[in-house]
């Protein structure tokens, strides 16, 4: 993960929750001290150590334990401890959770997805339909769940769909222009949706053809023509209730859109310890609980 870039992000984050004050938290002493204590409410994976290091560095607050991300939690584990200024800790509670329960989310579907295929020899990927401006950290919880990346952006591989078919007069027309005028370390991907089309694009000899829209029995059909030197992804339709009926058929990568675009988050909360109501822990030793 690119941390300069997080660094920039949490602060753009924390900007736009605190504006130019927490209203709310201005009512406590500016010196009073707490322990606060993230907990997870339902089993999942949990994911975020980075963003919370982060965090904890800008606001200057004492990361105290924070679990590793890949973990299994249950309800009531201890997943974050931090002590510092009662300000700051509230201040900061919004966006954190925020981020850590999205990122939880995204990494328990994953693993569930990884789990219910059950072969390793397929990748379970992501795909480009992203929240906007949180791609790094989506991408980075689906690594944590135990799937793989898809590209980034549209800069890391020539990806040829319906629509590019149709403005390039054809499947074979738009791979040739491709490999005109992209460099030998850049793949090329076509996305093909009828026999036909496959047949055309094996002919141009792409480096991944996508296998869009096709149910089990027709992929078992359809590998069979694929050589073994072009990668075979399948997409469309796809989710954690269908992913097991592709176990055992020749393909190399299922990509679905759901690690992302429709997760739920993992359900966590905070609780301060200390503070005025607490005065007789607000100094006592780091395994506060």
């Amino acid at each position: 993960m690119n941390t300069i870039y997080l660094r920039e992000q949490l602060r753009q984050f924390l900007n736009e929750d605190i504006g130019y004050g927490d209203l709310s938290s201005a009512l406590i002493d500016e010196e009073d001290e707490s322990v606060a204590t993230i907990v997870a409410k339902e089993q999942g994976i949990f994911c975020g150590k980075p963003i919370v290091q982060e965090l904890a560095t800008m606001q200057r607050l004492e990361l105290v334990s924070c679990q590793e991300d890949g973990r299994s939690v249950v309800p009531g584990d201890e997943l974050i401890v931090l002590r510092g200024k009662t300000r700051v800790l509230l201040e900061t509670e919004r966006v954190l959770l925020n981020l850590i329960q999205h990122a939880s989310g995204i990494a328990t579907m994953t693993r569930q997805c990884v789990d219910a295929l059950q072969d390793d020899s397929i990748h379970v990927t992501d795909t480009r339909k992203t929240t906007p401006g949180l791609r790094m950290l989506e991408k980075y919880a689906v690594r944590v769940g135990g799937g793989f990346n898809h590209r980034l952006r549209l800069d890391d591989a020539v990806m040829i769909k319906d629509n590019h078919i149709v403005a390039l007069g054809g499947v074979a027309d738009a791979v040739y222009a491709a490999r005109a005028r992209v460099g030998h370390t850049t793949p090329i991907e076509v996305e093909v949706e009828s026999f036909e089309q496959l047949m055309e694009a094996i002919q141009a000899d792409p480096d991944i053809v996508m296998l869009d829209n096709r149910t089990p029995d027709e992929l078992r059909e359809w590998v069979q023509h694929i050589p073994d030197h072009i990668t075979i992804e399948v997409s469309g339709g796809i989710t954690l209730d269908t992913i097991a009926d592709y176990q055992g058929i020749r393909i190399d990568v299922i990509s679905l859109g759901q690690l992302t675009h429709s997760v739920r988050a993992l359900d966590c909360s905070m609780n301060l310890q200390g503070g005025m109501k607490h005065a007789t822990t607000r100094n006592t030793p780091t395994d506060v609980r």
